[in-house]
C-alpha cells in the first residue's frame, strides 16, 4: 500500500502555486458547497443507512454545520489572509514588520464515525481556505457516508488537489508513513497518541482533536428542569455518541431528586415511552461498541431505561443512579445514551472530583451565580466551557473548538480553522537608507550604556 505517488503529486501541485490565489480557494469552497447541495438526500440517506440519523438531525447536525462554515470562510476569506502589522522595534529603523498566513501545503485529514460528514469536511473547508492540498480519509465505520463522499470528491475535485483514501487501520498506517505537512485527526485518545507518535517521525505539526469525559455540574441555584432538558438534549442525540456529550452528571444533593425526574420528563417527551420507534433517536454504530455499552448497564441503578437489542443496535435512554466514581462506567468515556448521575454536598467535593481526571473536551455548568461560574472557570480545567447550556459553544464559528490534554491539541472553526491550518510567517523589511553603526563589533559602549539603548531600542 503506496501512498507516496498521491502525496508528490498534491505537493507538486501545491508547489506550483495553483492553491495560493484566494479566488482559487473561493472557487473550490463554492464548488464543495454545490456539491453538497445536490447530493443531500443520498447524504442524508446515507447518514442514517449507517448511523440512523433522521434527515431533520443530518441536516442539522452534519450538513447544515458544514454550509455555514464554507458560507463564513466566503465571507472572512480575505480578512483572515490579510497580512497583518505589528509593531517594529527602533533598533532595526527603519523598517517594517508583518505576520502573513502561509499554507502548510498537503494536509492529511482523520475522520471519524460519528459525525462522518461534519468531522470529514469541517477541516477541509479549514484546509481549502488556508490555501493547502489535502488527503482525507473518512471512516470505514460509517461506509455509506464513505462511498457518497468518495463520489463527490472524485466528481468535482482533482486528485492532485484533494483526494479521497477509504480503508481501515492498515490504510491508516500506510498513510502515516507519508511525510505530510500538517496532520489533523478527530477520534480517539489512544489513536490520537499513534498519530502524534508518527507525525514525530517527520516532525509534522498536528492538530488532535480527541475526547473525555465531559463532566456536567448542576448546582442548587440551577433552574433544574431547563438543566434537565438542555443535559438531555445534549447526552442522548446521535445516542450519545457525541464527542462532547455530557458524560456524567454532578448534582446538588439538595436537587438531585427533582433533576432526576425531571430528566425522565424530558426524555419521555422528546422520544416517546418507545425510544425504538422514535425517528430522532440513532442507534449504536456497530456490535463492539454495543457490548461495551451493555457491560456499562452493570454499574448503577437504573432509573429510567436501560432496554437494549443486539439485533437492532440498539440501547434505549438510560439514566443511571447509585454509581461509584471508581466504577467501569466512570473509568472510560461512555459514547453512547447512558447517563450517570452523581451527588455532592458541596461545590468543592464536585471540583474535588475533577481535579485526578483527564482534562475533558467540554465542562459544563448550570448555575445562576456568577461567582461559582468565576470558581469553575478558574478550578475545573478543559477544553472548552459552557454555562447554562451544553454543546452549543461548539456550534458556532466564532468560537475556536478544541481540547487539552488528553483530549486533544489545537483548535478549529472559521478563523481557529483557517489559522489550524496556516503557518503565521514573520516578515520584516529593512530599509536600506540608514544603518546604525553601534550593533557592529569592535562594542565600544559601555555595559550600562548598553543596557540603556537596549531598553530604548527595543522596548520595555
Amino acid at each position: 500500500m503506496d501512498f507516496a505517488p498521491t502525496v508528490q503529486r498534491q505537493r507538486a501541485y501545491f508547489q506550483s502555486g495553483a492553491t495560493r490565489p484566494l479566488e482559487f480557494r473561493r472557487v473550490q469552497l463554492e464548488k464543495l458547497s454545490t456539491a453538497l447541495d445536490r447530493s443531500e438526500s443520498v447524504l442524508l440517506a446515507a447518514l442514517h443507512a449507517d448511523l440512523g440519523k433522521s434527515p431533520g438531525q443530518g441536516y442539522a447536525s452534519e450538513l447544515g454545520l458544514v454550509q455555514a462554515e464554507i458560507r463564513h470562510a466566503l465571507r472572512n476569506l480575505r480578512r483572515w489572509n490579510k497580512p497583518r502589522r505589528c509593531r517594529t522595534p527602533l533598533f532595526v529603523f527603519p523598517a517594517r514588520s508583518w505576520i502573513q498566513p502561509e499554507p502548510f501545503g498537503v494536509a492529511m485529514i482523520f475522520s471519524p464515525w460519528n459525525y462522518p460528514l461534519q468531522l470529514l469536511l469541517t477541516p477541509l473547508v479549514s484546509a481549502i481556505a488556508a490555501g493547502n492540498c489535502a488527503v482525507i480519509k473518512p471512516s470505514e465505520l460509517a461506509p455509506h457516508t464513505a462511498d457518497v463522499m468518495v463520489q463527490i470528491v472524485h466528481a468535482n475535485f482533482e486528485d492532485r488537489f484533494v483526494s479521497i483514501v477509504t480503508g481501515g487501520v492498515e490504510v491508516a498506517e500506510a498513510l502515516l508513513r507519508e511525510r505530510f505537512d500538517k496532520i489533523f485527526f478527530t477520534g480517539g485518545t489512544q489513536a490520537g497518541r499513534a498519530v502524534m507518535t508518527a507525525a514525530a517521525g517527520h516532525l509534522t505539526p498536528v492538530t488532535l482533536e480527541l475526547g473525555g469525559k465531559c463532566p456536567a455540574i448542576v448546582c442548587a441555584d440551577a433552574p433544574v428542569e431547563l438543566a434537565a432538558r438542555r443535559i438531555a438534549w445534549g447526552k442522548f442525540m446521535n445516542a450519545g455518541q457525541t464527542c462532547v456529550a455530557p458524560d456524567f452528571v454532578l448534582v446538588d444533593r439538595s436537587v438531585r431528586a427533582a433533576f432526576v425526574t425531571a430528566l425522565q420528563k424530558s426524555l419521555s417527551e422528546f422520544y416517546g415511552s418507545d425510544p425504538s420507534q422514535s425517528l430522532d433517536y440513532g442507534r449504536i454504530v456497530n456490535r463492539r461498541h454495543f457490548d461495551r455499552l451493555v457491560t456499562c448497564l452493570r454499574d448503577g441503578k437504573i432509573v429510567y431505561g436501560g432496554a437494549h437489542d443486539a439485533k437492532e443496535l440498539y440501547i434505549s435512554p438510560t439514566i443511571l443512579t447509585d454509581v461509584s466514581p471508581t466504577s467501569f462506567v466512570m473509568q472510560q468515556e461512555i459514547f453512547g445514551p447512558i447517563l450517570p448521575v452523581l451527588e455532592f454536598d458541596k461545590l468543592d467535593d464536585a471540583l474535588a472530583l475533577l481535579r485526578p481526571r483527564p482534562t475533558p473536551l467540554a465542562v459544563y455548568l448550570f448555575t445562576r451565580s456568577r461567582a461559582t461560574e468565576a470558581v469553575v472557570l478558574t478550578a475545573a480545567r478543559s477544553g472548552g466551557v459552557c454555562v447554562n447550556d451544553v454543546v452549543s459553544h461548539m456550534v458556532g464559528t466564532g468560537l475556536p473548538f478544541g481540547g487539552l490534554g488528553d483530549s486533544g491539541m489545537g483548535a478549529y472553526h472559521g478563523l481557529a480553522g483557517f489559522q489550524a491550518f496556516s503557518h503565521l510567517r514573520a516578515v520584516m523589511r529593512r530599509g536600506l537608507w540608514l544603518d546604525t553603526p553601534f550593533r557592529y563589533p569592535p562594542q565600544k559602549l559601555s555595559l550600562e550604556t548598553l543596557k540603556r539603548a537596549i531598553r530604548l531600542l527595543i522596548g520595555n
